[in-house]
């Protein structure tokens, strides 16, 4: 095996043609076979495997006036996509009108009037602010996948899954002055529709999918979040709620199967409720399946003996 010089360590992990030539890296070393190839004109120490290490190799590549947009930007921001990262997914990159998006393999120019752009930086990475990117992804989201991003962008819960606790806080009016900003785009019937439905503290997509299969079967709107008190004393605090007839509907993710401790306050908190008269709906993704009418059978029956 030849001997590899070694590259200036200013270089780093990943680094442009560009910045090797400035360092006095030569074309040979630079393109020698122990070095990945990421991107069109980047050098990289080794693959990048997950999305994290995508974005971060690509950043030497990012030109002034260009950030992360659409799926990509979604998922910085930890806003939820039906779609799972996979490898090779498209990077999203957007630029003011007028000026030329990047073309290179594994990428996808968007071009965004300055109308329409907020930039802001995240871990020092330039990234499209949360209420554009989820007008850009809307057209390729359900309408239920649509409200979902949208009551992610407005519920102060901190406690939502993957969402960055130091996302900017957004309400429902910002998003209708944003539309009106925007005018029509192919995700605006989407997001219209959204603003009509969605509700302000959610602290999981599922809960999001759960209330709105409710409302697909016509049945009463639940209260989000409600505690629940018994002569002052606080029980628990459930995800949906029918107070009226002392019903609480849950979530139960995977992490209240898998987490030993969750599952024990989980048993607690429901023998709590039940201690009080409260009838205790546990949903879980087999239940929001095959679209969710036995689900909603049974809560529709549960409402029926308390009336």
């Amino acid at each position: 095996m030849p001997h590899r010089i070694a590259l200036p360590p200013q270089l780093g992990p990943v680094f442009s043609v560009r910045e090797a030539a400035r360092a006095g890296v030569g074309r040979s070393r630079y393109s020698s076979g122990d070095l990945v190839r990421p991107f069109d004109g980047l050098r990289a120490l080794r693959q990048p495997d997950t999305f994290a290490e995508v974005v971060t190799t690509y950043v030497p590549r990012l030109r002034p006036g260009q950030a992360f947009a659409g799926r990509t930007a979604a998922r910085i921001w930890g806003i939820p996509l039906p779609m799972p990262w996979r490898h090779g997914e498209l990077l999203d990159i957007a630029v003011d009108t007028g000026t030329s998006p990047p073309r290179t393999v594994g990428v996808r120019g968007r071009r965004l009037h300055p109308q329409r752009r907020s930039v802001i930086e995240v871990d020092g990475i330039p990234v499209l602010d949360p209420v554009a990117t989820v007008f850009l992804c809307a057209a390729e989201l359900t309408p239920l996948h649509t409200a979902i991003a949208v009551e992610a962008l407005i519920t102060p819960a901190r406690n939502y899954p993957g969402l960055r606790p130091d996302r900017p806080t957004i309400s429902i009016d910002d998003i209708a002055d944003r539309l009106a900003i925007w005018g029509r785009f192919r995700g605006s019937p989407a997001v219209r529709m959204a603003l009509e439905v969605v509700r302000v503290g959610s602290e999981s997509p599922k809960e999001t999918e759960t209330r709105m299969l409710l409302h697909r079967f016509g049945l009463p709107e639940p209260e989000l979040q409600h505690a629940v008190r018994i002569d002052g004393r606080f029980v628990a605090r459930v995800d949906l709620a029918y107070p009226r007839w002392r019903i609480a509907i849950e979530y139960e993710g995977d992490g209240h199967r898998t987490d030993r401790e969750q599952w024990r306050r989980d048993v607690r908190r429901q023998r709590d409720l039940e201690d009080h008269g409260w009838v205790v709906i546990r949903v879980t993704q087999l239940d929001l399946a095959h679209g969710g009418a036995a689900l909603a059978s049974r809560i529709r029956r549960a409402i029926a003996s308390r009336a």
